[in-house]
């Protein structure tokens, strides 16, 4: 069986007058067949130029981008660039707009001077031609013809400044007979369609009026700017309509060579002022850099640097009265330094001086202490208070050394990972029998049975264990709670008593040396006023945070917070600074707390002698840790509060 499909021709080329099977002309299968690959030729060109454009703009686009970056971060860094720079904006501004004026003026000064010129001297042309016409006195076309031709050229020919062209033309509709031996004339090349449509009706409406239009006309290969003047004549009885027009390419030049001058000088202007401010700021912004970089010596310790002083006029006074400021800055400093190392030298040789004599003294005093029962009652009172005054006397000693380590700067970190709760619990065991005796119940919540810290396990317990002790001297017997919880990169404890709290600007001052909210209330439990100076220098060894938050009669919260591991920076706190009560709620799933309950209760196991887990023994023992559930109305999950963590 024959199929009925035709197989098409793989080359479009066929002869002429060929016919395809269909009927369809081969040359008409040709010129389709070249018109579509062409076609594609174009899209695939087009693609082409398409990625060029893509990746020149993505090449060009990040120069673009880092250029506009640099020009930005110089405006902003560089008072001399940003000067420079506003004042050559402005200059060329001002430049733009009084050379678009001049030139504007000047413009229209040229053309109002040619139009007059052009004006008049149609006038006299055009009168002269119709004189002419009118005493003429021929009659065959020839002599018409000659008679027009002479005229028109007499007319293009006069005029030293301007150029005259004219165009010759009789009106079209005219109900008069008409001499049909000249219908129009021009000059070179010149047709009807150079004169405005505006000015050929405003002629052929027009009597005797005379009416002008600027036009554009060719000479030659180029088109030049003229004023077409227009009028009306008539010869023979037909009315013809008769343009001047006048050549303004000599205007024209002498406006571009104007124009020209004004770009030129006012680009000179331009760098000339350009130049100008640069060197003015420089004199004016170079000392002020010289001052900053000067100062930022003088903040980096480097005090014995100075401005070099030029001259006599106001820079140079300021030179000089910043070089005397920092030499009495740095007069000042040295002589505070001098004083500052004396008394460090001093506090710290007294302190070491009196340890021994102190050590004698408190020997006798224990001697005087333990035989008191001897006594009668005023020398037993002596012998308690003398015990008791160089218990506090040691303290304080004690204190002043280790602040003279930390001001000589011979305090070192021995820092290894250590577990914080089990310090926290240790220092809770320590502090039990100050608890029993304020009557203070202190509670501890920790999320998890272990957290692992790199620190100095000596120096963290005394801050510690002076925060809770401050916790329980302010706490008016209510309870103390403490709160352990750690992030990724930082672990905080909080010390949050109930008493009679602070103020804001007393918080801000709690960490002063021998600072005292109440200088005139007696301390109880001894104290040097150094305790939470030497606290905050321990946490500064640690690179930690020790914060305090206080609020009149509602109490006092203080958090220390610590890097899991030595070198880190802290950025966040795992606990929120005020106010807090016990912790993080819900956080673990068993709290392991320890509570220090004042009031005795009878011992249900008589070979034991103590109180029940939770309370004190007659000796102000405590009790070990004991978990939520082991507490018989203490704190309860739902007693925690539940405020979010910063």
């Amino acid at each position: 069986m024959v199929s009925a499909t035709k197989q098409v021709p793989e080359t479009p080329a066929q002869e002429p007058g060929d016919a395809r099977p269909d009927g369809e002309p081969g040359s008409r299968h040709a010129l389709v067949f070249r018109a579509r690959l062409w076609a594609k030729r174009a899209r695939i060109v087009g693609v082409r130029v398409g990625r060029l454009v893509r990746t020149g703009a993505g090449r060009l686009l990040p120069g673009i981008r880092y250029l506009l970056r640099a020009v930005h971060r110089r405006w902003r860094r560089s008072l001399q660039f940003r000067t420079v720079l506003t004042t050559l904006m402005l200059a060329i501004s001002s430049f733009a707009l009084v050379g678009a004026y001049l030139s504007n003026q000047i413009a229209n000064n040229l053309f109002q001077e040619r139009l007059a010129q052009a004006e008049s001297e149609t006038r006299y042309n055009v009168k002269q031609v119709q004189d002419t016409f009118d005493g003429a006195q021929v009659t065959d076309q020839s002599s018409v013809i000659t008679l027009v031709y002479d005229t028109l050229n007499a007319v293009e020919g006069r005029g030293s400044v301007i150029q005259r062209r004219y165009v010759f033309e009789a009106m079209p509709e005219q109900t008069k007979p008409r001499n049909r031996w000249v219908e129009s004339r021009a000059s070179d090349q010149l047709t009807i369609s150079v004169i405005p449509a505006d000015l050929r009706k405003a002629v052929e409406d027009s009597g005797k009026d005379q009416y002008w239009a600027s036009t554009e006309f060719p000479v030659g290969t180029e088109d030049r700017p003229g004023i077409a003047v227009g009028n009306k004549v008539t010869f023979n009885g037909t009315v013809y309509e008769l343009y001047l027009i006048y050549d303004l390419n000599t205007a024209q030049k002498t406006l571009d060579e104007i124009q020209n001058v004004l770009l030129a000088g006012g680009a000179a202007l331009v760098l000339m002022i350009g130049g100008i401010a640069w060197y003015v700021t420089r004199n004016v912004v170079s000392p002020v850099s010289h001052a900053a970089v000067v100062s930022e010596k003088l903040a980096a310790g480097q005090l014995q640097e100075r401005m070099v002083v030029k001259g006599e006029d106001e820079v140079a006074r300021l030179g000089a009265s910043f070089n005397h400021m920092a030499a009495s800055l740095q007069e000042q400093i040295t002589q505070l330094a001098t004083l500052s190392q004396m008394q460090q030298r001093f506090v710290s040789d007294v302190s070491h001086e009196l340890r021994t004599p102190l050590t004698t003294v408190r020997m006798a005093a224990e001697v005087l202490y333990d035989a008191r029962e001897d006594f009668d009652p005023i020398n037993k009172r002596s012998a308690e208070l003398l015990y008791n005054q160089v218990e506090r006397f040691q303290s304080l000693l004690a204190d002043l050394l280790e602040i003279s380590r930390f001001d000589a700067g011979a305090a070192t970190l021995d820092a290894e990972p250590t577990d914080i709760v089990q310090l926290i619990s240790h220092v809770m065991d320590g502090v039990a029998p100050v608890a029993a005796e304020y009557g203070s119940a202190v509670t501890f919540n920790a999320p998890a049975s272990s957290i692992i810290v790199d620190m100095d396990d000596r120096r963290i317990d005394r801050i510690l264990r002076n925060l809770v002790l401050n916790a329980l001297e302010h706490g008016e017997g209510r309870p103390v709670n403490i709160s352990v919880a750690a992030n990724d990169a930082a672990v905080a404890v909080a010390v949050r008593d109930h008493g009679i709290g602070m103020a804001p600007a007393e918080a801000a001052r709690v960490f002063d040396r021998f600072w005292r909210a109440d200088p005139a209330r007696a301390r109880t439990t001894g104290g040097s006023g150094l305790g939470l100076s030497i606290a905050a220098e321990d946490t500064k060894l640690h690179n930690g945070w020790l914060q305090a938050w206080g609020k009149k009669g509602n109490g006092a919260n203080f958090r220390l917070t610590l890097p899991l591991r030595q070198g880190e920076t802290i950025t966040k706190s795992p606990l929120q600074l005020g106010p807090v009560d016990v912790g993080l709620p819900g956080a673990g799933r068993e709290r392991t707390m320890l509570l220090l309950d004042p009031s005795p209760a009878p011992d249900p196991r008589p070979d034991r002698g103590a109180t029940p887990e939770g309370g004190t023994n007659s000796d102000g023992d405590t009790s070990g840790a004991i978990t939520d559930g082991d507490i018989a109305g203490a704190i309860t999950d739902g007693d925690i509060g539940t405020e979010d963590v910063v």
